[in-house]
């Protein structure tokens, strides 16, 4: 199957504080942390040659802002790992969006929504 898109970057503020929150976030999806500079951390699958998510300061060195109406749903291996990935941001300076259970997108469309500390929503959805 074709690859959908090569990376995706969110804007972040603090890249430290980031790094606390997506490393919590992510670990219960299998994603890892395999770059990290100054400036952005990125993660992504162990065993995937690319790192699909960055997160970074923005290149024109203006503020990280939030983009109205994006949001990254992530793939989760189980509903064990939704949840897992709602208490991870939640306990990593995240806020609630929708915790999580069933939605109407699909007979076993389970999924949670977060926001990150800059305001970047994010989910994890699992189908199946």
């Amino acid at each position: 199957m074709a690859e959908t898109f090569l990376y995706l970057t969110l804007g972040s503020n603090d890249i430290a504080r980031s790094a606390r929150f997506y490393d919590a976030a992510l670990a219960p999806l299998g994603l890892v942390r395999r770059a990290t500079e100054d400036d952005e951390i990125g993660y992504g699958l162990p065993d995937d040659r690319r790192t699909r998510l960055w997160i970074t300061r923005p290149f024109d060195g203006r503020p990280a802002t939030v983009g109205n109406g994006s949001m990254p749903a992530f793939v989760a291996p189980g509903r064990d790992a939704v949840k897992a990935f709602h208490r991870a941001a939640l306990a990593h300076g995240g806020s609630d969006e929708g915790g999580p259970g069933l939605r109407p997108f699909g007979p076993s469309f389970f999924a949670a929504y977060v926001r990150d500390p800059d305001g970047n929503k994010l989910s994890a959805v699992h189908e199946g």
